[in-house]
């Protein structure tokens, strides 16, 4: 234990998710030993986060606006959402470069242990979205959602939370409902495939 100011700092750094006790004195440490100008920029990216993020009033998605870049950009496809559980999802299916539509981010996964239920999602506001309720850009007219993809993390909880959207998305019957498919992967050897992920390739096989 350190004494003031120190231990305050890595008491904080310990809270950080993957952040445990010695790598939070490690960056304390790094810290008391950096220059007063890189103590000042670290300290105003801190505030810009709190005082400069916000979230898109259409997708949820984290954004410098009120409407983020990507529901902003007329050349996206906005017939078609995917529905993420975080931001931070969104930018792992951009890399990709094949899906040119838009996103909704629910903020989570259902999980009855950490009493995280379906108000505690944005999943109101994704069915207001694919009804038509939700205005969309000033001056341009709400789009019918064709189709809706789930891509939530294939854990329990994304499981659940993509079969309860299911259900409810059923009250659509013009509205195509689509799941990211899961199974084999690429490289992958068959003898050390798990039986819930070979299960997963068989149910999803396609023709050739």
């Amino acid at each position: 234990m350190f004494e003031g100011p120190l231990q305050d700092l890595i008491d904080e750094f310990s809270r950080l998710p993957g952040v445990g006790p010695k790598s939070a004195q490690r960056i304390a440490f790094y810290l008391l030993q950096t220059e007063p100008e890189d103590i000042d920029r670290l300290r105003a990216a801190l505030a810009a986060v709190r005082d400069g993020v916000t979230f898109c009033r259409i997708c949820n998605n984290v954004s410098r606006e009120e409407v983020c870049r990507i529901c902003a950009d007329s050349g996206r496809d906005k017939a078609t959402v995917c529905v993420v559980e975080d931001a931070k999802d969104i930018q792992v299916i951009e890399r990709t470069g094949e899906y040119a539509g838009r996103y909704h981010v629910l903020g989570g996964a259902l999980d009855p242990l950490a009493n995280i239920g379906p108000k505690d999602l944005a999943i109101a506001s994704l069915l207001q979205r694919i009804g038509g309720v939700q205005p969309d850009l000033e001056g341009e007219a709400i789009p019918e959602i064709a189709e809706v993809i789930l891509a939530t993390d294939p854990d329990t909880e994304g499981e659940a939370t993509a079969s309860y959207i299911a259900r409810l998305l059923k009250d659509f019957p013009d509205l195509t409902v689509s799941r990211l498919a899961s199974g084999m992967p690429l490289g992958g050897d068959l003898e050390f495939v798990d039986e819930l992920t070979l299960s997963r390739a068989l149910t999803g096989r396609l023709k050739l």
